[in-house]
């Protein structure tokens, strides 16, 4: 995106449109705040974005002020992209299919792939399952394939963090996520969240997936059902939950949340690539596997 179409400009009004939408969401009116403070800093700049990252790289978007490290990296992506992975899916917009085919190795079948079996929608996420091994474990990658993805992803990410995420961003406890989950399930059953009308497998348009926005002392959540093509193939659009995490930093994570279908953890709700931990929190309530009424739901 090139200075002289008021860069500034579109990435201000990025990040209010942005607020609004949180705010007609029912967000929390801290993270609303925040991205508006972003938005008046962004618009009272003198210097061109565009110019400031080339010249100071992310430390000078983090350098001013309400910028913090999630922000400067969304601001980054517009700058590099032209578009918000953030809006896209408060929008209902988002197509990780696509974003995905513009990392060069990825096409429209591996694409699916990732989506559908890792349930990772961002290219940070994606970056993260290729340097903890579950890219490399799909089927038919391989560690020379996983390598090259890696390192195309660290290209591209780099200005953002300046390292590689080698270990799992820390998060919210097994507890925690359960429980938004729980939040999340039960208000989508009574019809009282706002909805979006999700581009994918939508061809009516029509408003039908609910959006919680909530929190738990530092961790603010954004939750939808999964509406990935393998979620729609199992009929598992209803409990698939995708739990998306930020910290007061806005730097985002995110979980995958179902209802286990075999095993000892049989119908129970899990936490995707986290199991054992929840086999220890279901132990720590007093429902080991023999003694787990298999109709009882978290």
């Amino acid at each position: 995106m090139s200075s002289d179409t008021g860069i500034n400009a579109q990435v201000a009004q990025k990040l209010r449109e942005a607020a609004d939408l949180l705010q007609q969401q029912g967000a929390n009116p801290f993270r609303v705040g925040a991205y508006r403070r972003a938005a008046d800093t962004v618009d009272g700049l003198r210097e061109d974005l565009n110019a400031l990252l080339q010249r100071r790289g992310i430390e000078g978007l983090l350098a001013l002020p309400h910028i913090g490290r999630g922000l400067a990296a969304t601001i980054e992506e517009i700058l590099r992209t032209g578009r918000s992975t953030q809006l896209e899916r408060l929008r209902g917009v988002l197509d990780p299919i696509r974003l995905f085919q513009t990392v060069p190795g990825i096409g429209p079948r591996l694409a699916r792939r990732i989506h559908d079996e890792l349930h990772v929608d961002t290219l940070e996420a994606l970056e993260l399952a290729a340097h903890d091994g579950r890219l490399e474990a799909l089927a038919g990658m391989g560690p020379r394939r996983t390598v090259a993805i890696r390192a195309t992803l660290d290209s591209m990410l780099g200005r953002v963090r300046g390292v590689r995420p080698r270990e799992p961003v820390s998060g919210p406890g097994i507890d925690i996520v359960l429980d938004v989950d729980r939040e999340y399930r039960r208000k989508a059953s009574k019809g009282v969240l706002p909805t979006i009308a999700p581009r994918r497998f939508n061809p009516g348009g029509e408003a039908w997936l609910p959006i919680l926005h909530t929190q738990r002392g530092r961790w603010h959540f954004t939750l939808l059902f999964s509406n990935t093509a393998r979620a729609h193939e199992l009929g598992r659009t209803r409990d698939w939950v995708v739990a998306y995490f930020y910290d007061d930093h806005h730097r985002e994570g995110q979980h995958t949340v179902v209802t286990e279908s075999r095993g000892t953890l049989a119908g129970e709700r899990v936490v995707r690539g986290r199991e054992a931990e929840c086999g220890r929190y279901y132990e720590g309530e007093g429902r080991s596997p023999a003694r787990r009424d298999p109709r009882v739901r978290c």
